[in-house]
């Protein structure tokens, strides 16, 4: 797995601060949740319940036989109170509590926060102790738990989210693979550990989408629905739904016609999707030039939900009758390259922003963006706190950058009231000579290829 410096730091300080600390870990399913809480407890002591899908008493039943086994002791009563009485670290040093998936619990039984709560506050168990209650539902973490719980969030002391991995991280899991291979397994898996740690990069893409993906036994094969109807019901519904988004119909009016679902009962279910972290609204950068820009855009933020809706949902029969390498040749290959122009986008956002960590850009970059107009897309907009812009263009499907689209993008940015004494252009290939000289005459404008992400 790939080590999360900076949050198994953070967690680390908690421990080392005096006093008892609570704390919400949190990430969405894959996101490595549990290895990460090995790695945090080594060498502490500690106790640690991975919650049930249960009733309430049988969830009793089985925390308090672990109580029991682990400590060696015999229990009178079965309640979170009692449980919370009888753990113990051995000496002085601080215990580590984790209730894992605690939101099976907290949502059948509201003595079990008030027994967290009594604990945090030295009621029970004397000794010093952080309790980490984590979950892997993004939307219980962030919306329900929040909601639920509203007059005791005060006593938690820290919410830490496992964020999916960034792209540099997948650069460092595949050594054997190229940057720009990096790019297009980036664009199907996201940022998923679980899936990252699955692909084989000394395999190509092709064999692994065939492998992974398009095999019936594949551990991607059914992930897509299994994701979305791990939290979400009425999969019919979302299906519908995400298909008509993967198709190009991104606006709510162009949602109601194509599914014929009620404008009220889509803003419901996207609300949804949005909570699960699975479709996102997509914003435009804030200028001048609002008339000029779409509103009412949205998109599927997750990317492996995305690859599966573009390609494998439309042609599902043939999924199922076609070997996977005829399939991939059909349906993926040919199209491949225009569907990662996106993620070459968030690529390149990810460089300028570690640019940015080491100062080694022309400003201090404090808010970026993308700005998608009627007429034409600003790939990145970034801006300092003077309102100073730095301006990116992006071409990753085209056999080379040119300097016709830049002007182009000159007259997008006049649209959305835009001005910069700096542009980033990014090319997955190569660049005109026409731009390569003008580069050569004009310093605010960076050429960036592939070799130097």
């Amino acid at each position: 797995m790939v080590v999360r410096h900076t949050e198994l730091k953070k967690m680390e300080q908690l421990y080392e601060e005096t006093g008892n600390r609570l704390v919400l870990l949190y990430g969405r399913e894959g996101c490595d949740k549990e290895a990460f809480i090995r790695m945090f407890c080594k060498g502490k002591k500690y106790f640690y319940y991975h919650a049930r899908k249960a009733s309430q008493q049988e969830q009793c039943m089985q925390l308090g036989r672990e109580i029991e086994k682990q400590y060696e002791v015999s229990l009178s009563k079965y309640n979170y109170t009692e449980f919370f009485n009888r753990i113990r670290s051995g000496n002085a040093s601080k215990l580590v509590v984790i209730i894992d998936e605690f939101q099976y619990i907290a949502k059948r039984d509201e003595e079990f926060f008030k027994a967290v709560l009594k604990l945090k506050a030295k009621k029970l168990y004397p000794g010093p102790v952080m309790i980490v209650l984590a979950s892997s539902s993004v939307a219980w973490a962030e919306q329900e738990f929040p909601e639920r719980f509203a007059d005791h969030m005060k006593k938690l002391d820290e919410k830490i989210k496992l964020d999916e991995l960034k792209f540099i991280d997948m650069v460092r899991s595949y050594p054997e693979y190229s940057v720009s291979d990096c790019v297009k397994a980036y664009g199907i898996l996201g940022g998923v550990s679980a899936y990252i740690s699955r692909w084989d990069s000394r395999k190509d893409i092709r064999t692994n989408v065939c492998r992974h993906i398009l095999s019936q036994d594949g551990y991607l094969f059914a992930e897509a629905e299994r994701f979305i109807g791990s939290e979400l019901r009425e999969l019919a519904i979302y299906n519908t739904i995400l298909a008509a988004i993967a198709a190009g119909h991104r606006k709510l009016n162009d949602l109601f016609l194509v599914t014929g679902f009620s404008r009220a009962k889509i803003s419901v279910y996207m609300k949804n999707l949005a909570a699960f972290e699975v479709v996102e609204k997509v914003c435009s950068f804030e200028t001048g030039g609002w008339e000029n820009a779409q509103k009412g855009i949205y998109q599927i933020q997750n990317n492996y939900v995305n690859f599966w809706f573009r390609f494998l949902y439309p042609n599902l029969s043939d999924l199922y009758l076609m070997p996977p390498e005829q399939f991939y040749d059909t349906y993926i290959g040919p199209y491949l390259d225009e569907y990662m122009n996106r993620y070459f986008i968030q690529v390149c956002m990810e460089y300028l922003e570690l640019l940015n960590m080491v100062d080694k850009l022309p400003i201090k970059i404090r808010k970026a963006g993308t700005w998608v107009g009627k007429t034409g897309n600003i790939d990145i907009i970034a801006q300092d706190s003077a309102r100073n812009n730095l301006i990116g263009l992006c071409n990753w499907s085209k056999p080379q950058l040119t300097y016709d689209m830049c002007e182009k993008l000159f007259d997008t940015m006049k649209k959305a009231k835009l001005k910069s004494d700096h542009y980033y252009l990014f090319s997955a290939r190569t660049f005109d000579d026409k731009l390569l000289q003008k580069a050569d005459e004009d310093k605010r404008l960076v050429l960036v290829d592939m070799t130097q992400l």
